[in-house]
């Protein structure tokens, strides 16, 4: 083999490593930017919170943030778990009363809503 054809070989593999390189930095670019850009968005999101740490009040009271039961009172978690709860109840009652009375059958006393 002629010596030429080595040097031939040498430029070979250092320009495959040489790409090798260039699009491993590309990848590890791509990646940083993403991370940075996620890091912005945690920052973003930790910055709309009060100044004792907790979450401000939404805008609308009616609809709760999500994960606001983590910073809510006991208290206040067990009325709205009673009260979904009794409404959970209300409705199969009433779907109850309402198939009964769909198919023709007795009513229990305590189904039936005297109010």
């Amino acid at each position: 083999m002629p010596w030429w054809s080595w040097i031939l070989i040498w430029i070979a593999l250092v320009a495959v490593s040489l790409l090798f390189y260039v699009l491993l930095g590309i990848r590890l670019y791509r990646q940083f930017m993403a991370t940075v850009k996620d890091l912005g968005e945690a920052a973003a999101r930790l910055g709309s919170l009060g100044p004792a740490g907790l979450p401000e009040e939404p805008a609308n009271p009616s609809r709760v943030a999500p994960g606001s039961a983590v910073f809510a009172s006991p208290a206040v978690m067990r009325h709205d778990y009673e009260a979904s709860k009794s409404a959970r109840q209300e409705e199969r009652r009433r779907r109850r009363v309402q198939r009964k009375k769909d198919r023709g059958q007795p009513q229990a006393l305590g189904d039936l809503d005297f109010t």
